[in-house]
């Protein structure tokens, strides 16, 4: 009876490797779903977080008092789908694909924590200076974001593909520059 039992596992798991998809197509499907991230991330930050999640967001659109902020459990909310996804692939048979865009998902994560929490607010110093056109533009664009204290006016809610900066300062112009904070000196590690 157990080997049977054994026998049937053995060959549903076989099955299902014959049927795994081509690590091209796993590459793909990795590729994409990063890409798709970014889509994803502008409506949760322009939809939930600047919406009904802003109790939580706000803290970051404030001087931060410590290392960690209320804003820090979007974080873990976001990993969880990708935990999810990873351990469906991984463990629980769900097939290449789950594990291809649970890793698609962690490397956005990874690549918003390197471009946002590090290079642009400094919550890890370091000597990195934008020097490319495209770095200065998604730094410059997320500063802009952050010039805005309040949950409506804010400008700029992509992470990885910004409008171009003079853009957004227009933009804040012709909204009033409603809820822009007054002009400071920046500092690393403060939000604008």
């Amino acid at each position: 009876m157990l080997y049977m039992r054994c026998l049937r596992v053995a060959l549903a798991r076989a099955a299902a490797y014959k049927a795994a998809m081509p690590p091209i197509a796993l590459l793909l499907l990795f590729v994409v779903t990063i890409a798709l991230m970014e889509g994803f991330a502008y409506v949760m930050h322009r939809w939930v977080m600047h919406g009904p999640g802003w109790f939580l967001h706000a803290s970051h659109h404030r001087p931060r008092t410590g290392f960690f902020e209320a804003n820090d459990l979007y974080f873990v909310i976001f990993a969880m789908p990708s935990i999810l996804l990873l351990l469906g692939g991984v463990q629980w048979g769900w097939g290449n694909w789950a594990t291809a865009v649970g890793a698609g998902v962690a490397a956005y994560g990874a690549i918003y924590l390197g471009f946002h929490d590090i290079i642009v607010h400094q919550r890890v110093r370091h000597r990195y200076v934008a020097r490319s056109r495209y770095m200065k533009r998604i730094v410059q664009a997320h500063r802009l974001h952050h010039a805005v204290e309040t949950k409506d006016g804010t400008v700029s809610f992509g992470f990885l593909i910004a409008p171009h900066p003079a853009d957004l300062k227009r933009e804040l112009a012709r909204r009033g520059r409603a809820g822009v904070r007054a002009a400071r000196d920046w500092q690393p590690g403060t939000r604008d």
